[in-house]
Parts: C-alpha cells; structure tokens; sequence
C-alpha cells in the first residue's frame, strides 16, 4: 500500500488544522511528533497496527466502522500538563474523542491506546514536552498560547498516518470522514 514504505508505526488521529497558527511553532521547537511531520492533532489510537498489518481490508474495516460516527465540533480554551512533561490543549468536549478511541479500540482490543501505558485516556493535542524541550520553554509557550486561546475547529474525519522516529517521515495512508461531514 502506498505510504507505508519504511513505516516502523501507525496511528489513527484527528487532524485540528485550525490550532496551527496558535501552536504550530511552539509544536516545531518543543514537540518530537511534529518533527516527524505529525500534524496538530488528537490522537484516537497510537500505536496503531504494524505497518505491515495495513491492508485494503484494514482501511476497508476502519471506513465502514468509522463512518456513522458523527462529525462534531470543539473548542479548544484550555491550557493543561501532564506533571511537568508535556503541555496540551483540552478539547471540549472531550468525549467524543473518547468515543472514537472506544469504537476502534474495540475492534481491534490488539491496539490499546498508547500501548496500555495509561489507565484512563484522556484526548489531548500536545503543545510540547521535557522530551524536545526545556521545563521554561514549555512554561512560556503555555503563557502564550493560553492568551491566544480558543482555538475552534470541526471534527470531520479521522487520518491514519505511518512513518518512523525520522525527520518528516510520518505520512497519510487513508482518511476517514465521519457523518456530516
């Protein structure tokens, strides 16, 4: 399939273009995801399957699952952290995206969100973490990105992407529009 040449990982997220002109160079300078060329995003499911488990029924399965879900709008006016590590945006509401995460997780329960890491998920768009930048940069990002808040966008699709820990290499595999949209 195209754009999985090379891929190492997989993900299904929802694109939020509309929060690049608010944290789009903090993103570039404080987080490794967009580095790797990931969008401002939510993320549904990460990992994903294996790149080599994408097929044309996969993509199939995932449209027919996909597509009833409803498109909603959001907000995005709250800056949060989690501990000191990574600053994010909260959307509201935030279920929606805890829907999705149930519907695909419960077809493929192989894929847990974040690998099982984490009891309780909890959607979020990362604005930065300790991991590409220092504790002050993230506190001065939050500052500012909190004053430029909300940020307000229109769920209507979710992307699977694949790629690597490299430089731009995260691509887009398929779309998912969901009803309404």
């Amino acid at each position: 399939m195209g754009n999985l040449a090379g891929a190492t990982e997989t993900a299904l997220i929802v694109p939020v273009p509309a929060a690049d002109a608010v944290v789009g160079a903090y993103r570039q300078a404080l987080d490794h995801a967009a580095v790797w060329g990931v969008p401002a995003h939510v993320t549904i499911i990460y990992p994903f399957l294996p790149p080599d488990k994408i097929t044309e029924a996969v993509i199939g399965e995932l449209r027919d699952l996909l597509a009833p879900a409803g498109s909603f709008p959001c907000v995005f006016s709250r800056v949060s952290w989690f501990a000191q590590d990574v600053v994010w945006l909260a959307p509201d509401p935030a279920e929606p995206f805890r829907a999705l995460t149930r519907l695909v997780w419960s077809r493929f329960p192989e894929c847990p969100p974040y690998g099982g890491a984490h009891p309780e998920v909890i959607p979020h768009l990362t604005v930065g973490s300790t991991r590409r930048g220092e504790l002050s940069a993230l506190r001065r990002a939050a500052a500012d990105v909190r004053g430029q808040l909300p940020v307000r966008a229109d769920v209507d699709r979710v992307r699977l992407i694949a790629g690597t820990m490299g430089v731009r290499s995260w691509r887009t595999v398929a779309e998912f529009a969901l009803a309404g949209a």
